[in-house]
């Protein structure tokens, strides 16, 4: 099988591997990297593939993005075997049932070793950076300078621990990553600054998630320094952690179909969104043939996507303080996946050099001081007939956390995040303008844990209920006693950050 990558915004032909779109990143022009076609299921995949494992299944579908020639069937199954082994759940990636409602699941992706979804991309990730490094530097003679990835990502909470548990000790891969002061939980704040390992550096900048995503777009865009310390990505703009993704739909699929014990059924997924690329693995599963009725983009009050697909308008505004964090951002960098997709089908007429220079102009003009852009009414239908939303705000959250504690049979507890989600699907239901049968399968993105503030904020007031004996794992209660590696970073531009990176990167070599 061939598969070659493209960036979103190149109006001229290119064709990248596997390899290269994942060692790079980012393209040259800003783009995303994305597939040249995105492949089919086999025709028979309902069936032939509804009794594997979660890692057997993750070989399937990643075998059809990945050439045999880049990475062959016994690496990759020795990589996925790998980046899942560390999981908590023989599943990986649970279906659980919500019985307040008789069509209401939620996908447990909070099952990895930083108890957040990004685990289950990012383990796989940081085997295929030592995989990729390890088959480079294998024929180096002694005293060659070694090829090696400085690894430079932002996150809003989860992305950062995910990625340094990810990468943390692995040869030739350095890790910087950037968090906005004050606006991650204290948790997750202590996930990331607890790894002391050389090869990991966190920074804590004064600013908002988007800030720390611009600069991070900002070093990628700087020729010289990409050159000189071979800048790598972990956000959700690199490729892999799209595909590692795709798995736990078809996987939630069909553990769905074994529950409801028949085949006569429609399904919604709903999911908590941010930078959207939890749900562009969505688009992907369904474009590839999983039947999917409608992807839902559940938003907290910092609605971007919502407010787009409504109008078809994608503007920046300032960004809100949420009870849901992880979603606080203004720009969500994966949409620009998928609206390429929906321009080509529409304005780009089918044509990727004229979609790819649509898709330049629309982020051109979000990056000036216009700050929006706005597609076409084919365009914004297109998106519709695969996309709903729904915001949801504070309030609402800690409501629906009270509610599915209060209405299920065992208490179950959400965090923040899948309580957008879980809102979201009430929500829907309540419409009642569904198919017969249609059940709803929300994405539970992290541990409650992680978010003790609000998750007390709406249980402390049930009798019995404590946060130490009912939520809080063991292995999460020894973070506050560890001792914690951290950079504050003041003011934040470019030229800081770099000094920064350069600064930590000599300390590696001194240790």
């Amino acid at each position: 099988m061939s598969q070659v990558y493209r960036s979103t915004r190149s109006a001229a032909e290119q064709a990248i591997t596997f390899e290269e779109a994942i060692i790079t990143g980012l393209a040259k022009d800003g783009g995303l990297f994305i597939p040249s076609e995105i492949p089919q299921a086999p025709k028979d995949f309902l069936q032939a593939w509804e009794n594997l494992s979660f890692e057997e299944l993750a070989f399937e579908i990643m075998r059809l993005y990945i050439a045999d020639k880049e990475i062959s069937d016994a690496d990759l199954r020795q990589l996925i075997e790998k980046s899942y082994s560390t999981f908590r759940a023989k599943d990986v990636t649970p279906l659980v049932k919500i019985d307040s409602k008789d069509n209401l699941h939620l996908l447990e992706l909070f099952h990895g070793p930083t108890y957040a979804f990004k685990d289950v991309a990012l383990q796989f990730v940081g085997n295929l950076f030592e995989y990729f490094l390890q088959r480079k530097n294998a024929s180096k003679k002694e005293g060659e300078q070694r090829d090696i990835i400085t690894v430079v990502g932002a996150t809003s909470g989860d992305t950062g621990s995910a990625a340094i548990y990810g990468l943390r000790n692995k040869k030739d891969v350095s890790v910087i990553i950037m968090y906005p002061t004050g606006r991650v939980s204290p948790l997750q704040e202590e996930q990331m600054t607890t790894v002391t390992d050389d090869n990991i550096h966190t920074f804590s900048v004064k600013g908002t998630f988007d800030d720390c995503q611009s600069l991070v777009k900002e070093v990628f865009a700087d020729v010289k320094f990409n050159d000189t310390y071979h800048v790598g990505a972990v956000n959700s703009i690199n490729w892999a952690r799209i595909l590692a993704q795709m798995t736990y739909y078809f996987y939630s699929y069909f553990q769905l179909k074994k529950q409801v014990g028949t085949s006569d059924f429609h399904v919604k997924y709903v999911v908590p969104s941010g930078n959207f690329g939890d749900i562009l693995a969505g688009f992907f599963a369904k474009e590839m043939g999983l039947p999917v009725d409608k992807l839902v983009v559940a938003t907290n009050e910092n609605n971007i996507l919502h407010r787009f697909i409504n109008s078809g308008k994608y503007d920046k505004v300032p960004v809100k303080v949420t009870y849901s964090p992880a979603m606080d951002i203004c720009v969500s960098s994966n949409f620009e996946r998928f609206l390429w997709y929906m321009i080509k089908k529409t304005d780009g007429g089918n044509d990727d050099l004229k979609t790819g220079e649509i898709m330049s102009n629309f982020m051109a003009e979000l990056s000036s001081t216009k700050g929006e852009f706005n597609v076409s009414q084919e365009t914004v239908q297109a998106a519709r007939e695969l996309l709903d939303s729904a915001s949801v705000t504070n309030e609402e959250t800690v409501a629906t956390i009270k509610e599915t504690y209060d209405s299920t049979s065992n208490k179950y507890i959400l965090d923040p995040h899948s309580a957008v989600g879980i809102t979201t699907c009430l929500k829907q239901i309540d419409a009642a303008q569904d198919a017969p049968n249609t059940h709803y399968i929300s994405l539970s993105t992290a541990h409650p844990a992680k978010f003790s503030e609000v998750v007390n904020l709406a249980l402390g007031g049930f009798e019995g209920y404590s946060f130490e004996n009912d939520v809080l794992p063991a292995e999460l209660k020894q973070l506050s006693t560890m001792p914690k590696k951290i950079r504050l970073i003041e003011h934040a531009d470019l030229k800081t950050i770099e000094d920064a990176i350069v600064e930590e990167l000599a300390k590696e070599k001194k240790a």
